[in-house]
């Protein structure tokens, strides 16, 4: 008969510490490879942001990250391989599947357009490149570089600079009908890799119907928390007989912002000033809501300038008797017509030390032995205007010790004097000193002097 023999229990621990070590390397490695990954294409929607809002079903991951379709770059001689280009060479596999009817479309129309991309976090830039699928393409099969006509339509070079986080490019799209897929690749200048992202757009005489319906316009649009710099904004949701990608937020004419939540925190206003805003919704087929109602409202005035200083601190004292290296103050507290923030310990005419608004004593060290300083405290507000002087006080701090040094590994006996950080122990019970017997720590073994 032949005896299987299980491993020890010792290997088996090694082995299962050594399977669960490459688990969590490979989970790090992906989410390392992830983590650079920072823009899509919001308009004309992409594929992936509307799998985001919902527009497409059945995407997996990317409906959480659509900023993440991120590969190698140097499309078409390099970057993903034909079969996985919609998905970044893999990455998100679902977003791969291909035939005519498989995802949402968004209406277009050859010639000026406008591709609107929201990044997350500015890379430096070499390029924004576009391309799209021949007129006879076969959209019931993988898509590959066969597909396309793989001369962008659109080529913008960026010079390694960082774009602003709403970036856009005006490109003239050639003519096509049908459904056809534009490919956009955002090409990084200082990391290996681009974004890809595709678009299925119906070019009207096939595919979908192309969708021309605008939201309705946002509702109740309202405005709080005025300052003298900004305000929040909030409104009704739209509806959209597909669905709704997003908010254009408007000052005036210009617009501020676009957004896919019902509300949104204006920044960088001029004090004391009147301001006008709008919001208009708008669809994956890029078609925008009339406007919201208006709301105008005035930021408030800054505050008026703080030029008041605190008061002095009263009551400078030293406490307890000065070391040969220390002296211990404390002090009354000042007051401000806003807020006392800190307190400045003067050492003659050097600055000692800074403490907080709520704490009114200081320990002054690395003093010489035997020797007269004198103290001044003052008080300091947030705008920066500092007290006139406290009450001055004068100590001298003690002679030097003549004690031998603490020590560890020594016997020592009551009565015995050691210095330690500038101060004199005596021994109170008979021990061996160890590492962590430190007089300070111990004060069953020594009595400070």
């Amino acid at each position: 008969m032949t005896t299987l023999r299980l491993p020890n229990n010792s290997v088996m621990k090694w082995l299962i510490v050594g399977g669960m070590f490459f688990v969590m390397t490979a989970l790090m490695l992906l989410i390392a490879d992830r983590a650079s990954a920072h823009g899509y294409i919001e308009s004309p929607g992409s594929r992936g942001y509307l799998c985001k809002t919902g527009a497409n079903t059945n995407c997996g991951a990317i409906q959480y990250e659509p900023q993440s379709l991120e590969a190698k770059k140097g499309f078409p001689a390099a970057g993903p391989e034909d079969g996985k280009i919609a998905s970044a060479n893999g990455a998100f596999p679902e977003l791969d599947q291909q035939s005519a009817t498989r995802w949402t479309k968004v209406s277009m129309t050859p010639g000026t357009n406008t591709f609107t991309w929201h990044l997350s976090a500015a890379h430096a830039t070499t390029s924004w490149k576009y391309y799209i699928t021949k007129q006879n393409w076969n959209p019931n099969a993988p898509l590959t570089r066969d597909s396309f006509d793989l001369t962008p339509f659109c080529s913008v070079g960026y010079g390694g600079k960082q774009p602003p986080g709403t970036y856009s490019d005006t490109c003239t799209v050639p003519n096509r009908t049908g459904y056809q897929v534009i490919l956009a690749v955002w090409e990084i200048a200082d990391t290996a890799n681009a974004f890809y992202n595709v678009i299925d757009a119906d070019f009207g005489g096939g595919g979908n119907p192309a969708d021309t319906t605008p939201p309705s316009a946002p509702s109740n649009l309202a405005v709080s928390n005025v300052s003298s710099s900004g305000a929040t904004l909030t409104w009704g949701a739209s509806t959209d007989n597909v669905g709704v990608t997003g908010y254009k937020v408007y000052n005036g004419s210009a617009l501020v912002t676009t957004t896919s939540q019902t509300s949104y925190n204006v920044t960088g206003l001029a004090a004391n000033t009147s301001y006008t805003f709008t919001v208009k919704a708008v669809d994956a087929a890029g078609n925008t809501s009339a406007a919201s109602n208006p709301v105008t409202f005035t930021t408030a005035s800054n505050p008026p300038a703080d030029n008041q200083a605190p008061t002095a601190p009263t009551g400078l004292k030293v406490n307890g008797t000065p070391t040969s290296s220390s002296v211990s103050l404390s002090w009354n507290a000042a007051t401000d017509n806003v807020g006392v923030t800190g307190y400045r310990i003067y050492k003659g005419t050097a600055l000692a030390g800074t403490v907080s608004g709520t704490t009114l004593s200081y320990t002054v060290t690395g003093l010489t032995a035997n020797t007269s300083y004198t103290f001044t405290v003052r008080a300091i507000d947030a705008a920066g205007n500092e007290s006139a002087d406290s009450n001055a006080v004068t100590a001298t701090t003690a002679p030097a010790s003549s004690a031998a040094p603490w020590a560890p590994n020594v016997a020592y006996t009551p009565g015995t004097l050691v210095s330690y950080d500038g101060q004199t122990y005596e021994c109170r019970q008979a021990h061996t000193s160890i590492v962590g017997w430190e007089p300070p720590n111990v004060p069953a073994l020594w009595l400070l002097k």
